[in-house]
């Protein structure tokens, strides 16, 4: 992988010549790809509609507008406080998951990041590489129940993240993410980290397991139960246990 910075008028670019030769602000439009589709799903899980699936011939990239959530966004709807170009939310994701791909953990590839400054304050987006078959956690358990297999993987999956130091800032149904296998991906690492044991393991196991009671609560069709995620747990120590 390469981490090219290109600067541009109002702003810079970082990418992977591996993946894209050249670049421009063009790539982070989505009226600038020939094919681009909304990302959506059951229950909410296509986010706060800023992620959209963009293509140019075989190339597939997934394309996300950093924007606020929760009461903040109410306000201040996509600017950030400038703070430094490796400390913006597109660039400091970009490094991040560029450093778990050399690790070998499964997340989505870093293709390009920008950000655009306009004196204190900048806009943020970032191009992943799509990775084909995979659907959110919340849409796998609405179609169907996960075997206990299933959900002992996604224990030792996450517990894999964790004992590599990997901070997810916002770990739930939507971001945890599997394949046509059942096999773990992560997604959206904006404010995530590299971080020493501690207790925001536990803390992030717990803000999971709310998301599924949640997601439970709004569709009871939704194939989740107190055994499911005793399983899960079963699988997140018992991968410390044959570390």
């Amino acid at each position: 992988m390469s981490d090219t910075v290109k600067k541009t008028r109002n702003g810079a670019i970082v990418y992977d010549t591996d993946i894209i030769n050249q670049i421009s602000d063009a790539a982070f439009v989505p009226e600038s790809w020939p094919q681009r589709t909304l990302v959506g799903g059951a229950l909410r899980s296509s986010g706060r509609g800023n992620t959209m699936i963009v293509s140019h011939g075989d190339q597939e990239f997934v394309l996300r507008h950093y924007v606020r959530g929760g009461l903040p966004g109410r306000i201040v709807h996509d600017t950030y406080v400038w703070m430094g170009e490796r400390q913006t939310r597109a660039f400091s994701e970009w490094y991040l998951l560029a450093k778990l791909v050399r690790m070998g953990l499964p997340v989505p590839r870093p293709a390009a990041a920008r950000y655009l400054r306009s004196g204190l304050v900048y806009r943020a987006d970032l191009l992943t590489v799509r990775i084909p078959g995979i659907r959110s956690l919340a849409d796998r358990i609405s179609d169907s129940p996960g075997s206990p297999v299933f959900w002992t993987g996604l224990g030792r999956g996450i517990r894999k993240f964790h004992d590599a130091g990997v901070f997810h800032a916002d770990l739930n149904a939507y971001n945890v993410q599997v394949d046509g296998a059942d096999r773990l991906c992560l997604l959206d690492f904006d404010r995530g980290k590299i971080l020493q044991p501690g207790v925001w393991q536990q803390k992030s196991l717990a803000r999971l397991h709310r998301s599924l009671n949640k997601i439970k609560g709004l569709d009871q069709r939704i194939h989740f139960r107190p055994q499911n995620w005793n399983e899960l747990l079963e699988g997140y120590f018992s991968a410390s246990r044959s570390a």
